[in-house]
This record gives structure tokens, sequence and C-alpha cells, in this order.
């Protein structure tokens, strides 16, 4: 009996042992999956922003009242979905991405907006269009740059340093000026575990503030 009670020990022991090595197992897998996730969509936004395009003056005037928006323009802004805050980002690059064959370039109207799919999960995607740029519309077909997303923003910073958490270069609120850094704050996961991914790009270009 003394023998039959140590082995159970033992085999529940080992047992045990197996179990958390197979946790730690996923646990490193889901991690990996989620970090080169993250690498790659970053990478992407890395090297759009870093071919960012801003008129600048005598091209750049301020609007008048009636005038189009300027084509160039960058705008942040935060939207709800479903009781969650995520941040949206239109500006132009040229870091065009043609994605049906074709050998035309040019400078790009590209978004940032995140998406639910019918199963819930949140999806940021890349929506990436030459002029004439069209109305924007949120379309199945813009490519997925990362799946599992909890949160999303970002951060602008002005020639002074200072922070924002919006922004858009065609108003009087911004004077007219175009951010010189933009901070990316990425959260992938689920609801059990998440992964938080910063990086900040500083931008080639910039429109100084308009007197």
């Amino acid at each position: 009996m003394l023998a039959f009670l140590i082995l159970a020990i033992v085999v529940s022991t080992i047992l045990g042992s197996f179990n958390a090595v197979f946790s730690t197992t996923d646990t490193l897998e889901n991690s990996g999956k989620y970090y080169d996730m993250a690498k790659n969509c970053l990478n992407r936004m890395t090297i759009d922003l870093a071919a960012l395009y801003v008129t600048q003056p005598p091209f750049y005037k301020k609007p008048e009242f009636d005038d189009p928006p300027d084509p160039y323009r960058i705008v942040g802004s935060n939207v709800d979905i479903g009781g969650i805050g995520f941040a949206a980002l239109r500006f132009t690059s040229r870091a065009h991405i043609a994605l049906d064959n074709s050998s035309r370039g040019g400078i790009a109207e590209i978004v940032y907006y995140v998406q639910t799919r019918t199963d819930g999960q949140h999806v940021l995607k890349r929506a990436d269009h030459l002029f004439p740029y069209p109305p924007f519309e949120e379309t199945g077909g813009d490519p997925v740059l990362c799946q599992h997303v909890k949160s999303l923003a970002f951060k602008y910073y002005d020639t002074e340093g200072e922070e924002s958490e919006e922004w858009n270069s065609d108003t009087d609120d911004y004077d007219h000026a175009t951010p010189t850094a933009i901070g990316i704050q990425l959260e992938i996961g689920t609801e059990s575990e998440s992964y938080n991914f910063e990086t900040t790009v500083r931008l080639a270009v910039h429109r100084k503030k308009l007197e």
C-alpha cells in the first residue's frame, strides 16, 4: 500500500510538471505569434509614415470657408466601436502598394482604421488609393495589417514636443501645421492575455504653423 501511495504521488508530480511545460510552451508560441504580427504591422506603418507627403507653402495656403479639403492633409481622430475607442489616421504617402498588379505609382491616400469582424474580433486595416482619392469607405477588400486588436492609439507631436491625441492639419485649431512625429500604441491579444507594443516615427517632412 505504501509503495502504491508513493507511486501515485510520483505520477501526479510528473503529470503536473508536464501540464506546466505544455502551458508554458503554448504561452511562448502565442507571444511569438503576436510579436511577429505586431512587428510586421509596425514596420509597415513606419515605412508608410517615413514616406509621408505634405504640401508646403506657397503651394499650400490657408483654405477659405468654401474651399475643398487639402488632398494631402493629415487627419487623426478617435472612433467609438462597440464602446471601445480606437484611433484612425488619414494621410498621404509615396509608399503606395499596388494590389491590382498595376505599375502606376504616385502619392497615395492611406487610411488606418479598425474594423469589427462578424466573430467580434477587431482588425486593423489599411486603405490605399492613388489620386483622385475617392470618399473613404470601409471595405472588406482592404488588407489587414493586424488581427486581435484590443486597442490602438496615435500620439501627435508638434515642433515644441507637445502631445495631442488628435490632429487635423487643415484647420486653424492646429495652425495648419503637420506633426513632427507620430507615436503608435498597439495592444493585441485575447480576453485572457494582452501584448503591448509602441514605437514613434519621426517624420522626414512637416509643415510649420502658418501665421
